[in-house]
């Protein structure tokens, strides 16, 4: 039946119809493809795009309406393709349910029906890439939310803890086993047993103080009843009505991949969830997502995606991120960088051999011939020298896929000793300016937003609620994450900060964390951060907390704090091993003005410089 109403779509010269402004707008309908029929629309939804490209040329703007309601796909029906994504395991090939593959000038738009759904859902069926835009111009997505039927992630609801052990009741969406006291949980084409999981306070959603990352009770295990599991499982902070969601640590995939394309818009989108980021854009020029969700599907699921909500690494132009909405990831709402390649190889005095160094980034397009680059003591963290790219090759294969190293060629001549495994390269054309405003984050673990460019960034009437970990985290890493880079302009306002800090993790040391990796800081004679007569500027914000840090800087030229307010509150018991306010390892030119403390200020004991 499926395959006669492709053929017969084939075989039908598709209607046009006029959106005005001489776009083309094309039905879904007409291609067959039809929400809630439970059958796999991969091939329908290639053959809409494959007949709008022969049709259009990209030369016509064209739209592809789709009615809302649910549209669901598998893997074994999947398009097979090969994509190295930053910041996800790289195990190739990927099973990827719709893919947009050097589309010009389209829009992908959701028209409401009588369903009564807000969007057109794309539900996956086992592990897959729901959505790929790869090498595409001008293209929208408009009312697309992504879901699985059944995620990776385990969601647990604590019964009783007592004597050593923990019984609790699997969600009804889990598919389970008991195997030799082990619990293992699968999908149509995945299983594994969960090692760790983030604890949520059953009534408000949040991330039980304290708690961070558990380890979880799975082996051992006995049934006591159909999806009520008994298990050894020794920790008090939680109490019945706790809801544990229990994982791994893969990242296969995100639920949108975009990838080499330019001017990119996300509007009125969604993610319920995605066993890697909600969206991954990797070189990239000019992002902009507006109303685009990272949210429960409903209120029966504590958690959304397996890492970050929205992650941009190594993309140019403006990445504007406005009214959004990020909740439960298991990572942070935002994260903006690029990669530093480390210098493994001086060929000759114009040319050397980089490398990308950590294991979920390599195998994409890093630069090309004319691009500005800066080199980087991965110790010290200083920058020492700018250049332009000439040439640049794969060196450890013949193709860019799945390529580590480079062979690089500069314009002026190589610093002698920059191939004593202590150099990092940062392509400066690759850096975006950010916009990120009127955003919610809330409930999720790690931190909130990480940004690490050169380039403008603002950030401004966002609400930080219960983050767990920093609510801000300005980095750059060239030892661990590899991921760059220094902040020259960041404007932090009228924002509100709600309980950051119930947990520790990574890079924490503030409500607002400037927080570069630098192994030898007692060895640097210069800034990271800053330095440009701009730095890093913090106004008009609210931060209310029970506990004492608001900024923790290190390596920072450039600091404002004036006309914030910090109310102080009795939520949770403070526990933070920093006591300072403000907290600055190598830091210079600060200035602290016209604040309001509820509890008061003084600088003596609430300002500490070290270094």
């Amino acid at each position: 039946m499926k395959k006669a109403r492709i053929l017969f779509g084939v075989a039908l010269m598709f209607t046009l119809f006029s959106c005005g402004n001489g776009t083309k707008c094309y039905y879904g309908s007409d291609f067959g493809i039809v929400p809630g029929t439970g059958e796999d629309m991969t091939q329908e939804f290639a053959l809409a795009f494959e007949t709008i490209k022969a049709e259009c040329k990209g030369e016509i703007p064209a739209r592809l309406l789709i009615d809302s309601g649910e549209y669901d796909f598998y893997p074994d029906s999947a398009l097979v393709r090969e994509y190295y994504v930053s910041n996800h395991d790289q195990d190739n090939p990927k099973r990827v349910a719709v893919a947009l593959e050097g589309m010009k000038n389209f829009t992908l738009e959701n028209l409401p029906t009588h369903t009564g759904s807000e969007y057109a859902n794309l539900m996956m069926n086992g592990r897959m890439l729901p959505v790929a835009m790869v090498e595409c111009e001008n293209c929208t997505l408009k009312g697309i939310a992504v879901d699985t039927r059944v995620p990776q992630i385990t969601q647990v609801e604590v019964l009783e803890n007592a004597g050593g052990y923990i019984t609790y009741r699997i969600a009804p969406y889990v598919n389970y086993r008991v195997d030799n006291g082990r619990l293992v949980v699968y999908g149509s084409n995945w299983e594994f047993v969960p090692g760790w999981g983030i604890a949520f306070e059953g009534d408000t959603k949040h991330i039980i103080y304290t708690t961070s990352d558990i380890g979880v009770g799975t082996s051992g295990v006995e049934e006591v009843e159909p999806y009520v599991v008994r298990a050894p499982w020794n920790d008090a902070r939680l109490v019945p009505g706790s809801v544990i969601a229990m994982r791994s640590y893969a990242r296969p995939t995100p639920g949108i991949f975009v990838t080499e394309c330019k001017n990119t818009s996300l509007l009125n989108s969604r993610v319920f969830y995605a066993e890697g980021m909600g969206l991954l854009a990797q070189m990239s020029e000019n992002i902009t997502l507006d109303g685009f969700r990272v949210s429960l599907r409903d209120n029966e699921r504590y958690f959304t995606t397996q890492a970050d909500a929205t992650h941009f690494s190594g993309c140019k132009g403006k990445i504007t991120s406005v009214n959004g909405f990020y909740e439960g990831m298991m990572d942070d709402a935002i994260n903006v960088h690029g990669t530093y390649l480390r210098v493994v190889e001086r060929i000759d005095d114009n040319t050397l051999v980089g490398r990308y160094m950590h294991g979920q980034a390599y195998g994409f397009y890093w630069g090309g011939a004319g691009d500005s680059v800066q080199f980087v003591r991965s110790d010290i963290m200083e920058i020492t020298e700018g250049n332009r790219v000439v040439e640049i090759a794969p060196f450890d294969k013949e193709q860019l896929a799945g390529c580590k190293e480079f062979k690089i060629k500069f314009e002026k001549p190589l610093p002698a000793d920059i191939a004593n495994g202590k150099y990092g390269i940062e392509n400066l054309e690759w850096t975006p300016e950010v916009y990120f405003a009127g955003n919610t984050i809330r409930n999720n673990r790690a931190r909130g937003a990480l940004f690490s460019t050169p380039k403008k960034t603002l950030v401004e009437n966002n609400t930080f609620d219960h983050t767990s970990g920093t609510a801000i985290l300005l980095c750059g890493d060239c030892n661990g994450w590899f991921e760059t880079g220094a902040c020259r302009d960041v404007v932090i306002r009228n924002n509100r900060f709600i309980n950051a800090l119930t947990s520790m993790f990574q890079f924490t040391n503030g409500i607002i964390s400037i927080y570069p990796e630098i192994p030898d800081l007692a060895s640097q004679t210069k800034y990271f951060h800053g330095g440009n007569g701009k730095g890093v500027v913090i106004e008009n914000n609210i931060f209310e907390t029970f506990d004492a840090p608001i900024v923790y800087a290190k390596s920072l030229d450039g600091l404002v704090f004036r006309g914030n307010k910090v109310v102080q509150n009795n939520d949770f018991a403070p526990f933070h091993w920093n006591r300072y306010r403000f907290l600055f390892d190598k830091v210079t030119n600060v200035t602290i003005e016209n604040n309001e403390f509820c509890n008061g200020f003084d600088e003596q004991k609430d300002v500490m410089y070290r270094y």
